[in-house]
């Protein structure tokens, strides 16, 4: 028994043992095959958009069927107040709006975008928004430039997605005072 255990042979035995152990171990773990896509709640952001931007915010009336809201990012630095807010599409694609009062407005638009040139427009239900398209990132952009702030609809969905994307995006009110308790 101790040749069997010295040397190269034992090495060898050792090895093949422990990689049996592993192999066996990873057969009999059960592996999750569901695709697994993080889903965030965007209320407060909204609320909280809503309520520290100076321009009128805009998000979806309702997340389109299959689509997952999976980022929501608010930030407020020099002065600007901005929202992002991503989803996973129903064909698993990526998808953004994105809405902000940073100056320059363009340098905005641009650095969401990825590229500064228009290629078109698009009319969806009656406004009119600039289309970009960025192909080696497979890009694309639906833009509207307001006075006071700017909102991109993004991602490398196709046209369709963004147009849905950009079809439930409805005003939101300004949150009421919350009144002190007396």
């Amino acid at each position: 028994m101790g040749r069997f255990t010295q040397g190269l042979y034992g090495y060898a035995f050792a090895l093949l043992a422990c990689l049996a152990g592993i192999g066996v171990f990873l057969l009999i773990t059960p592996q999750s095959r569901t695709e697994h896509i993080p889903r965030v709640d965007f209320s407060i952001d909204r609320a909280n958009a809503a309520r520290m931007a100076p321009y009128e915010i805009v998000a979806p009336d309702r997340v389109p069927a299959d689509w997952v809201p999976n980022s929501s990012t608010l930030t407020q630095q020099k002065g600007a107040v901005t929202w992002r807010l991503g989803f996973a599409t129903a064909k698993r694609q990526h998808a953004m709006v994105a809405q902000s009062d940073e100056r320059p407005v363009a340098d905005f638009v641009n650095r969401m975008a990825n590229i500064d040139k228009s290629m078109g427009s698009r009319q969806i239900d009656g406004v009119t928004w600039q289309e970009r398209f960025r192909p080696d990132k497979n890009q694309r952009t639906l833009v509207r430039v307001f006075p006071d702030h700017a909102v991109i609809v993004t991602g490398t969905a196709d046209w369709d997605e963004l147009t849905t994307l950009a079809r439930t995006l409805k005003p939101q009110p300004k949150p009421s005072p919350v009144a002190s308790p007396s």
